[in-house]
């Protein structure tokens, strides 16, 4: 119920209670409440389902952006995320040239990271390789790191840790732990993509002490206990 007395009106009619809570209504679904995301003045340059923006030289009138409130470098690049039905995530970024997330078909949910060194993984062997990517997300999301599935397929190569957490307070470099699962050495040439990163909303849990757990229709039973068919 909306208490009418704290908005401090004269007296009213019911006809226009019902249009105040209308307009109340359409304002809440038009930026629900958790969902606003922040909005970045900048030049664009769109490619495939995800657009590049610059800040720099080529906007020589561009001496920062504005994101969340604080003041970005000028040379600040951001990968802009667009969802089905509008939505979108803007991510900032620092990476060399050619080395950003990218998207390499409309509707991909993860964008491929590039190793930016040469290496090669023998048999069994594992190795914490370089991407040279930075980046700052808002608070309620979380980037994970996701295995190639040509790379996992065809020569075994996947994430150890998969999935990788990289948390939307994290500012250093994101690093793939890459794992050959196969009896083969297989190389990795500068360039090559390595892993996809893939951003989801996360919840933050409160948690509340108690004597007792309720009930369930699984109880403890763990690993194994639905069987194998």
């Amino acid at each position: 119920m909306i208490d009418l007395g704290i908005l401090n009106l004269p007296a009213i009619k019911s006809s226009d209670v019902t249009l105040i809570i209308g307009a109340i209504q359409v304002a809440r679904a038009a930026n629900p409440i958790g969902t606003a995301t922040p909005r970045i003045s900048a030049k664009s340059n769109p490619k495939g389902s995800a657009a590049r923006r610059t800040i720099g030289p080529d906007n020589e009138s561009a001496k920062y952006v504005v994101v969340a409130g604080r003041r970005r470098s000028e040379k600040t690049r951001f990968t802009q995320i667009d969802y089905a039905g509008g939505m979108h995530l803007d991510v900032l970024i620092i990476a060399e040239e050619g080395f950003e997330p990218s998207y390499a078909k409309p509707g991909d949910a993860g964008a491929d990271l590039r190793s930016t060194e040469s290496l090669v993984l023998g048999p069994g062997e594992r190795a914490l390789v370089k991407t040279g990517v930075r980046i700052a997300m808002p608070d309620g999301y979380v980037g994970l790191v996701h295995p190639r599935s040509g790379l996992a397929a065809k020569h075994g190569i996947t994430v150890l840790n998969t999935p990788g957490t990289v948390d939307a307070g994290y500012r250093g470099e994101i690093m793939v732990t890459l794992l050959n699962t196969s009896k083969e050495d297989f190389a990795i040439n500068r360039g090559d993509r390595i892993a996809q990163l893939v951003f989801q909303r996360v919840e933050r849990a409160m948690f509340h002490p108690v004597s007792e757990l309720p009930e369930s229709a699984r109880g403890e039973t763990g690993f194994g206990s639905s069987g194998r068919s």
